[in-house]
């Protein structure tokens, strides 16, 4: 997603990322080769970007995104892609974009399939209108124990890059109000119908959610 992006001359791009590159991902992120093993994701990935566009502003942010500093981080850009592999994060990046009132590009994998959407633009749903709270713990398992079919996050990433695009300069029709399935085994496309929600928790006419807070307890994972 992020080579796409940088490709297309998209002038900034703030990455969040605290961890190190490790050999498992070179089978499923083509960002990262066999000399990044132990660096960090966020400084490897600007260091591709840039030599790939040296135009490009590349802002990167070695930490971890956390209700404390989420609102900080997401502020300067007008939109946000959540390329993250578990709930809490998820969770709190759509209830961030929210608040900060921006469009989110979201892409998820797992196993064979991939879905993706844009929420929170231009009055549409957001991803609590989709699934309003997080899973209970042990309830969905992690990319590490269920497996991830390796040209999965490139297929999605191209996708969402092109959603990032369009937004960006007001071209075509997005995927607002959409959630598209990919299924690689068939293969096949599928597109659902999404509404935003009235009783949504968090965009709906009387939200519950009006402050952030972190869900790792809540999905029992460490992020």
């Amino acid at each position: 997603m992020l080579l796409y992006l940088a490709a297309a001359g998209v002038g900034r791009l703030g990455i969040v990322e605290m961890d190190r590159v490790d050999l498992s991902n070179l089978q499923r992120q083509v960002l990262f080769d066999t000399p990044s093993i132990g660096t960090l994701k966020a400084e490897a990935a600007k260091a591709r970007l840039q030599s790939l566009n040296p135009h490009v502003k590349v802002e990167v942010y070695p930490t971890k995104l956390s209700a404390a500093n989420a609102l900080e981080i997401l502020e300067p850009y007008p939109l946000v892609v959540d390329c993250s592999d578990n709930f809490p994060t998820r969770y709190l990046v759509n209830d961030a974009c929210v608040l900060l009132d921006k469009p989110l590009v979201y892409g998820a994998i797992h196993q064979f399939e991939g879905q993706l959407s844009v929420f929170h633009h231009q009055g549409g749903p957001c991803y609590r209108c989709l699934f309003p709270s997080p899973p209970p713990a042990g309830t969905v398992p992690s990319c590490a124990e269920a497996g991830v079919f390796g040209v999965l996050p490139g297929v999605v990433g191209s996708l969402m890059a092109a959603e990032a695009i369009k937004i960006l300069l007001g071209l075509g029709t997005l995927l607002s109000g959409k959630l598209l399935l990919y299924e690689a085994l068939e293969p096949r496309f599928r597109i659902l119908r999404l509404a935003r929600k009235a009783d949504c928790p968090v965009c709906g006419e009387n939200p519950s959610v009006t402050t952030l807070q972190d869900y790792e307890l809540l999905c029992g994972v460490s992020v």
